[in-house]
């Protein structure tokens, strides 16, 4: 349904556009569906916005909808880079659209999700634009993680400073 109307809405079809152009692509039972629907409806009533709210009814259940909402008030960046995590709240963002309306919102449930070592660097900030809150710590993902290459440079480093080398490992030669 999603590409669907993303396809008619780059082709700019009006809602009348889209109804018809959804319609012409059900099949079998859906078609048959669609049928008894409109049957039972007020020609006035049929509308764009009529049709997605009956078809996710029929078609897209409630358990459904609250098992995706509840994955993502769930959502935590966990081990996911920040790409990987920004992609999957915004997919999962459908299923809470009243939870995240706002941009304000979105951001402050996008970082309740941030691994500590980012939610410290990022918080105190306190952005509310989304996209300059998604760059902002891909910046902070990526300063962490080279800190921590270095650190494990240097650690590295440390060792084989503090390491004995083979000269002093070898008996001496008695003669």
């Amino acid at each position: 349904m999603e590409a669907t109307e993303r396809i008619m809405d780059d082709l700019d079809y009006t809602f009348e556009q889209k109804l018809k152009g959804v319609v012409s692509l059900l099949q079998d039972e859906a078609y048959q569906w669609w049928l008894t629907v409109k049957e039972g409806t007020q020609p006035d009533r049929l509308t764009w916005e009529f049709f997605k709210v009956a078809f996710q009814g029929k078609y897209v259940g409630a358990s459904y909808v609250d098992t995706w909402r509840r994955k993502f008030l769930n959502l935590t960046q966990e081990d996911k880079s920040m790409a990987e995590y920004e992609a999957e709240f915004l997919r999962l963002s459908h299923y809470a659209r009243g939870m995240v309306a706002t941009e304000y919102e979105r951001c402050m449930r996008f970082e309740d999700g941030f691994r500590d070592n980012l939610r410290v660097l990022i918080a105190l900030q306190r952005e509310r634009d989304f996209t300059v809150l998604v760059e902002k710590t891909k910046i902070a993902e990526d300063v962490k993680r080279a800190e921590h290459q270095n650190r494990e440079k240097e650690n590295g480093r440390n060792k084989r400073d503090s390491e004995p080398s083979s000269s002093f490992l070898m008996p001496k030669k008695k003669g």
